[in-house]
């Protein structure tokens, strides 16, 4: 699947540095999207209206108009030829970033879920806090979520939290920002899995000797389209969570060597 994702991109627009120069801004704001024709436009602007940021959209096989939406609305973008998952889209977003040298990378989704301003929050905490992973966390300002998902996210939280040796309240949060050192480990080895491109994230950056801080984010419902995996699916990919967190300690000697090789 690594080589997939990366063979398989296309670059679409214009704007695209060539690859080994250095981009015109530190910072890359990386916005995976699958089919987010509704909303993927107004992201790209609010980026381009509060960060000092390039934009690069992620198209993970998208079957309606959000390449077009994002080209115009000054974004660069990448596609995949089929649905690879979130995770495979932030390593092709990863290996641009590092392709280019950017300092600093925010992940945003393109949904419109994410209050793009507070986007400064997280990139703050790497530049100015030190930390190689910022988590924006949707707590401390009041989301709301269903009783059974804040059982789970809160059953999450404990487990990972303990394993990081820091506080994590939203372990499943997609709006986070990493550091070069972050973005060069994660380019090869980031989790594609779904729910695995955050939760497990968390340990392999520990793993790594990263570290992880969080930072309380506004987040609101989904703005349009419609969300890419269904409540049974979620329940699936929920349990094999667990699995992968029951299991992580007798893995981690096997992606230690991966790394290293």
């Amino acid at each position: 699947m690594q080589g997939s994702a990366r063979a398989g991109c296309r670059l679409v627009g214009s704007g695209v540095v060539p690859p080994g120069e250095i981009a015109l801004a530190a910072l890359l704001a990386i916005i995976p999207a699958l089919d987010e024709e509704e909303t993927v436009a107004q992201v790209v602007r609010a980026v381009l209206d509060h960060l000092d940021a390039d934009v690069l959209v992620v198209d993970d096989g998208s079957r309606d108009d959000t390449v077009g939406c994002a080209v115009r609305a000054g974004a660069v973008v990448l596609s995949h030829p089929f649905n690879l998952g979130v995770g495979a889209a932030l390593r092709t977003g990863f290996r641009y970033a590092q392709d280019h040298s950017y300092a600093v990378a925010v992940q945003i989704d393109g949904d419109g879920q994410h209050e793009v301003a507070d986007a400064k929050r997280l990139v703050e905490a790497v530049t100015d806090g030190g930390a190689d992973l910022a988590v924006g966390s949707r707590f401390g300002a009041g989301y709301d979520v269903s009783r059974l998902r804040r059982t789970s996210m809160r059953l999450l939280s404990r487990r990972v939290s303990r394993y990081l040796g820091v506080t994590i309240t939203d372990t499943t949060s997609g709006f986070r920002a990493f550091s070069a050192a972050a973005v060069d480990r994660f380019a090869t080895a980031y989790p594609t899995a779904y729910l695995s491109d955050t939760v497990e994230a968390l340990l392999l950056a520990r793993d790594l000797g990263f570290t992880v801080t969080e930072v309380g984010v506004q987040m609101h419902a989904r703005q349009g389209g419609a969300p890419s995996s269904n409540s049974l699916r979620s329940l699936y990919h929920f349990l094999r969570l667990w699995l992968v967190l029951g299991l992580h300690r007798f893995r981690r000697p096997l992606l230690r060597a991966e790394l290293a090789t």
